[in-house]
């Protein structure tokens, strides 16, 4: 498939994207390769293949879940405009 000169300035502002026109013609070439890729990997027999999440086939090294700060909830409290049953109270901003 090959992208026109008009189709790419209708596509950019579909996009709302300020192109200039002496970069169309590059746009479209590369606009072009690009929707040839995925044409042809969707030509492709994927039968038999899992989805993957990822290509890398690792685990997540976790961390364990310890607390590493002290509680300044008091003390943040403390300073604040208002506060009740420690929650921050402020102005209605919605009606």
């Amino acid at each position: 498939m090959f992208l026109t000169a008009d189709e790419v300035k209708k596509i950019a502002h579909l996009a709302r994207l300020g192109v200039n026109d002496q970069d169309i013609d590059g746009y479209a070439k590369d606009l072009s390769g690009m929707l040839n890729l995925m044409t042809q990997m969707g030509d492709l027999n994927t039968d038999g293949i899992n989805p993957m999440a990822h290509p890398m086939d690792q685990a997540q090294r976790l961390r364990a879940d310890v607390v590493t700060e002290c509680d300044n909830r008091e003390k943040f409290q403390a300073i604040a405009p208002q506060v009740e049953a420690g929650l921050y109270l402020v102005p209605k901003v919605i009606e």
